[in-house]
């Protein structure tokens, strides 16, 4: 496994944080689990409890915390839910099958888990708690013991979960367990995996040894002659293996006899080290602590070299924290490895790479490198059952190019009752009931939705569903089916996915578990309201970088900035050209004009619209985006179905799904805008709605499956009957036209009535997103023209000639630049 982790000093891991994994009852913690920090839905009424073995409230606790982290870690793999058949025993030949044993957290053993299921169904079991285990003496066998197995999930082919009772209990034949020395559930498991008569995955003893940074690296340099980074090591009571024998290249052990009195010493030997012709050109160092209650964390500060004190005082104070056979590193930071990329702007922040490698031994005491399969909260929502037509309640209708939309809508036979600010809106032509109201005024989205509720309550009406894919009246709507009591994601995480930055910035804290977590795919990035806000954000993201509105839409005012006057340049033009509604109507000013600056990564551009219903993935559907016209970002082109590689678009799904849920989108329609970089997927942006421009139309006529209707149903707390893995029907490649670059295209070759007529005859594919040819600093894409083929080579070619035909391809507009990426 290969992990990518930022390693520039505004990215520090907090020294002495500890994460949820290591503080549970596995790593010697104790207390009680948080809740509800799971998403997803999955049944609560389950038979966690062993008979004959009661567990007290906090242990009790715990047990139903790892059951959802299970249940949260098979929905986001796309494998059923755990289906409880506890309340019928299963019964067998105690002693005669092999029983795999596994007691600790779901997520750090889920792998392993799944592939024992594949290679010996029924037998791979995961114990939930030390309470659903016993152990006996062996008969014969004095001083030994047998390990039975009373509860379990047991884990099957097609990763299929059962939660199972054993009568009588099945005998253990191995046991692997999350083990700790600290108090709670890892002492238990310990213990339990003390003098087994079967064979043990490892022991309190082993681990104790295997987790200590220090010991580890003293073994390597000295045993395996392997390269390790220059450390300088302050020991406190430290092990029996690292005390005398030879000395480690590139380790230096102080050993202290206590931890206070030592600034002299600490200073002397840091000094020493810092100097030393060993570092050669390192220009940074890292201090951090090793010892087995320090396993796993990525807890440390980075200095540079010549930052003595720094190093010296960190140090200090990290020795009051020690505990007997623990240490405090102070080691080099080597530079990092280098992606390969294509040419451009560089990928940003140095990254730290990481590799795990799971080994283990066979018969004979061969060593064996393991291949691992990497598998990756609300309740379950009642199905309503309907008479009569879902009846929905649509906020914010959009603008003209929104019609057929509507149209759709009312051919589908949904009643709908419309809320929009304009009472001379087109839509309300087409809808049942029509409520006036005023709903540009975000700051007030609170009262308004109260407002709302109440006009409905006084109307009689009884509604279904409540939904938007108007950008600024999402945040209104979620609001409005709280009041209203309808499905909806909270309005938090509506507010999460419409702030861009506190999208990002959030994501980047969400390390799991469940694992990969959504901050592998999260973009450094700062939120700008000043120009205080841009000084500050141009010394901690990275350049080149992109600056864009907060709330904005259509890549409007989005713009590539190489340094900081160019920083400062855009934002002063942002701030006085767009400064409301008014200014340019539709693209989230109403929001207010904030600005972001984010990372600028480098890779092929992507859009997933993806379908939720409960915390589950029904469907997902991958385009490719063409290059941009730098600096600008407005869409150029683009391909559906994608020609990524089929593990590469299931990174883009599971990356696009991940951060989804990671902020809270549970239940909805969604489109997410990623890169696909050298260092894996990274995501742009969460637009909490469905897809914009031409992308509900090609999805409905490649696939056969109508995101608008799928979002009605959603609303009403219907699932979607959506196929799990669709096949396109063809291709479609297609291109922007700008007013800015083709008005006279658009006013003569290309009219309107020009590009109508061939779509009325089948030869291109129109998606019009303007009504007026009006030019401007600011624009967004007027149309969308494609065509279609049974290739994607096919389409292109079509495409390109069709539009060197109608003037759409000119020097200043490349066509055949744009589709390069689609070949």
């Amino acid at each position: 496994m290969l992990s990518l982790d930022p390693s520039g000093p505004e990215w520090d891991c907090p020294l002495g944080s500890k994460d949820l994994e290591e503080e549970g009852p596995w790593g010697g913690g104790s207390g009680l689990p948080p809740t509800g920090c799971f998403p997803g839905s999955w049944s609560q009424d389950v038979g966690l409890d062993c008979k004959g073995s009661p567990e007290g409230a906090e242990a009790r606790a715990w047990t139903v915390y790892y059951y959802s982290l299970l249940q949260s870690c098979l929905q986001q793999a796309g494998l059923p839910e755990t289906q409880d058949r506890s309340q019928v025993p299963r019964t067998g030949c105690p002693g005669a099958e092999v029983t795999l044993c596994v007691l600790g957290s779901p997520s750090t053993f889920l792998p392993v888990l799944l592939e024992g299921g594949v290679q010996s169904p029924g037998n791979m079991l995961l114990c939930l708690s030390p309470a659903w285990l016993m152990k006996v003496p062996a008969p014969g066998q004095p001083g030994e013991a047998v390990l039975l197995v009373s509860k379990a999930v047991s884990f099957h082919p097609g990763g299929l979960t059962f939660l199972d009772d054993f009568v009588p209990p099945r005998r253990a034949t191995y046991f692997l367990a999350g083990l700790g020395l600290g108090p709670g559930r890892g002492r238990e498991a310990a213990e339990l995996a003390r003098d087994l008569t079967c064979p043990t995955g490892a022991s309190a003893e082993l681990a104790r040894l295997l987790e200590d940074r220090l010991l580890t690296r003293q073994l390597l340099a000295q045993q395996g002659c392997v390269a390790v980074p220059e450390t300088l090591a302050f020991t406190y009571k430290p092990l029996g293996l690292l005390r005398g024998g030879d000395a480690s290249p590139g380790l230096r052990l102080v050993e202290l006899s206590g931890k206070e009195g030592q600034e002299t010493l600490v200073k002397e030997e840091v000094e020493t080290f810092l100097r030393s012709e060993a570092l050669s050109d390192v220009l940074q160092v890292a201090v951090k602590l090793s010892g087995w209650r320090w396993r796993g964390r990525q807890a440390f500060r980075l200095y540079p070299r010549a930052e003595l004190g720094s190093v010296v005082d960190t140090v200090l104070a990290l020795l009051e924290k020690l505990e007997e056979e623990e240490s405090v590193l102070v080691e080099a930071v080597y530079p990092p490895v280098r992606l390969p990329c294509s040419d451009g702007p560089s990928l940003g922040p140095g990254l730290a790479v990481r590799i795990c490698a799971v080994v283990c031994r066979t018969q004979g005491d061969r060593p064996l490198l393991s291949k691992v399969a990497c598998g990756v909260g609300r309740g379950e929502r009642p199905v309503r059952h309907h008479n009569s037509l879902p009846r929905t309640l649509e906020v914010g209708a959009g603008g003209a190019s929104k019609k057929f939309v509507w149209e759709a809508a009312r051919d589908y036979g949904l009643q709908l009752h419309l809320v929009e600010s304009d009472p001379n809106h087109f839509a309300s032509q087409l809808v049942q009931t029509f409520i006036h109201f005023d709903t540009t005024e975000h700051q007030r989205d609170e009262e308004n939705a109260r407002l709302l509720a109440e006009l409905v309550r006084a109307r009689g009406l009884k509604l279904d569903g409540c939904f938007s894919y108007w950008d600024d009246c999402l945040v209104l709507t979620a609001l409005l089916c709280q009041e209203l009591g309808l499905p909806c994601c909270p309005p938090a995480a509506m507010r999460l996915a419409k702030h861009k930055s506190r999208t990002q910035l959030h994501l980047l804290c969400h390390h799991g578990p469940p694992w990969p977590a959504p901050s592998l795919h999260a973009v450094p990035c700062c939120p700008l309201e000043s120009e205080a806000d841009v000084e500050r954000a141009v010394h901690q993201v990275p350049l080149p970088g992109v600056m864009k509105l907060e709330f904005g839409a259509g890549a409007v005012g989005t713009r590539l900035v190489k340094d900081a006057p160019q920083c400062h340049e855009h934002f002063s033009r942002i701030t006085r050209d767009l400064q409301g509604e008014a200014d340019h109507p539709g693209i989230g000013l109403g929001w207010g004009n904030a600005m972001l600056l984010m990372e600028f990564v480098e890779g092929t551009e992507h859009d997933v619209d993806l379908v939720l219903f409960g915390g589950r993935l029904l469907a997902a559907f991958v385009s490719d985006n063409g290059p941009t016209r730098l600096p600008g970002f407005t869409e150029t082109a683009a391909c559906m179905p994608t020609g990524l590689a089929p593990e590469q678009e299931a990174q883009m799904v599971q990356a696009a799904f991940r951060c989804c849920l990671g902020c809270g989108l549970l239940d909805g329609v969604f489109n997410v805008e990623l890169k696909l970089t050298g260092a894996g997927p990274r995501l742009i942006e969460i637009n909490p709605r469905m897809g914009g421009f031409y992308l509900r139309d090609w999805i409905l006529e490649l696939y056969g499956v109508d995101l608008l209707l799928a979002a009605a149903m959603v609303a009403c707390g219907l699932r979607p009957a959506l196929p799990t893995h669709p096949r396109a029907r063809g291709h479609l490649v297609g291109v922007m036209c700008l007013v800015s670059q083709h008005l006279q295209a658009l006013s003569s070759t290309a009219s309107r009535e020009t590009l109508q007529a061939l779509h009325d005859r089948g030869l291109l594919r129109l998606n019009l997103l303007e009504e007026a040819l009006v030019p401007g600093e600011y624009e967004e894409p007027y149309c969308s023209v494609a065509c279609a083929g049974p290739s994607p080579t096919e389409a292109r070619l079509r495409l390109l000639g069709l539009c060197q035909g109608l003037g759409i391809d000119g020097p200043n507009y490349p066509v055949a630049h744009f589709l390069s990426h689609f070949k």
